[in-house]
């Protein structure tokens, strides 16, 4: 892949903005879902949406969910609903924000829930 994974557990890494070209990669380096936490035109017009990136998650094979979470501001429910995509989705699961940095604040808040 040409982007930068960050590894937390065996079961759950992070990354940056991913496009849907990544997305081969990703199921090629094993991963069986996807979850995006960057909500869409974050980073303007030229961020791939979810959508975009969803259909070629689906493409290559794998589970996608869409939890667009708002950089420092996250919920509660952000959290729960986190907590809940870990709990369901087929692991080794990637998910990517702008850094990786959002994506693991909610990995560890969900850890501690």
């Amino acid at each position: 892949m040409s982007l930068p994974v960050r590894v937390l557990t065996e079961n759950f890494s992070v990354a940056p903005q991913l496009t849907p070209d990544d997305m081969p990669a990703v199921a090629a380096a094993g991963y069986k879902s996807v979850i995006i936490n960057r909500p869409d035109y974050e980073g303007g017009q030229d961020q791939p949406t979810a959508a975009q990136v969803s259909e070629a998650a689906l493409n290559a094979g794998l589970q996608v969910e869409y939890q667009p979470v708002v950089s420092g501001a996250m919920t509660a429910e952000d959290v729960a609903h986190f907590a809940q995509l870990l709990r369901t989705l087929p692991t080794p699961v990637l998910a990517y924000c702008r850094s990786g940095t959002r994506c693991t604040n909610l990995f560890l808040a969900a850890q501690q829930s």
